[in-house]
């Protein structure tokens, strides 16, 4: 199958980027560290357009990690608001917490720093030291993930994921300076959120066109492993919590359990639920058959 190399990519994606880049603010040149790192919390598994209010109204109430630290974790549980999967919230208010202990209040800049720090996995680690310090290390999301499949490979989806495979396919495309490979981290993506999408890629947009294997091959169907299916959100464990959430976020008092006992039809799952939010941390008791968000 036809492959393509590191030389055919770079240039083009990175000078269309030039040009088609989303003026996204934690992209801009004056953000600081702590705003990246924000940033690349709210954006797992969630939309641009969701995060883009969040994000600000975080950074102006929190914009140090000194600032955010000093608040109890219930603000910012609260703050989150609905962006998801809550425990973020939780994640990063403990990691600002250990960058103001450990770091003397500023992100640091060593993958290995970033790594120990709560909620930060390898994404989140090599997301910072590139876009944030300007570090050359390999970037890979789901966009990435399928440029590669296409351009490289020559295959319509890249398959379920595999970081240590993910990481070589990026690091092997990468341009050897520092201030090339960061854009290149960030137009691979960008091409893969905005032009070469999952359902309906616009190819005759693409700047890599002439360059993509999975085009040169006629556009073959793909026929590998696929990751599992999520779990539909209507119904679930999921839709549960997120209505015992927004009762906590929404009282700013201990809420009764007796309250919370019309949310939901099946007091089993509901149980289930609030059970799963106390074991993640993400409710407390506080008092005779009472919730409330974390305080400490």
């Amino acid at each position: 199958m036809p492959r393509s190399d590191a030389a055919d990519l770079a240039g083009p994606l990175n000078a269309w980027f030039a040009d088609a880049a989303r003026p996204l603010p934690w992209r801009a040149a004056e953000v600081s560290p702590w705003a990246v790192l924000v940033s690349e919390f709210m954006l797992q598994q969630t939309q641009v357009a969701r995060v883009l209010p969040r994000w600000e109204a975080w950074i102006a109430r929190w914009p140090t990690p000194a600032d955010l630290a000093a608040e109890p974790p219930s603000e910012a549980v609260r703050a989150w608001d609905r962006l998801g999967y809550p425990r973020r919230a939780l994640w990063l208010h403990r990691a600002a917490a250990e960058i103001v202990e450990r770091h003397g209040g500023e992100v640091p800049d060593a993958l290995d720093d970033l790594l120990a720090l709560q909620g930060v996995g390898p994404y989140t680690a090599r997301a910072v030291a590139a876009f944030a310090f300007g570090r050359r290390h390999p970037v890979v999301d789901t966009n990435t993930r399928r440029v590669i499949a296409r351009a490289v490979s020559g295959q319509a989806e890249h398959g379920p994921p595999s970081t240590a495979r993910d990481l070589a396919a990026m690091s092997a495309l990468l341009p050897a300076s520092d201030a090339a490979a960061r854009v290149f981290n960030a137009s691979a993506m960008e091409l893969g959120a905005t032009v070469c999408t999952a359902r309906a890629p616009r190819c005759d947009e693409c700047p890599i066109a002439a360059s993509c294997a999975w085009r040169a091959a006629g556009y073959p169907a793909y026929d590998g492993r696929r990751k599992a299916v999520q779990r539909r959100f209507e119904g679930s464990d999921r839709q549960v919590r997120g209505l015992v959430m927004r009762e906590l976020r929404a009282a700013h008092r201990p809420v009764a359990r007796a309250e919370l006992d019309g949310l939901w039809p099946d007091a089993a799952q509901l149980d289930r639920a609030i059970a799963g939010l106390m074991a993640d941390g993400l409710a407390v008791g506080a008092g005779d058959a009472e919730l409330a968000l974390p305080h400490a």
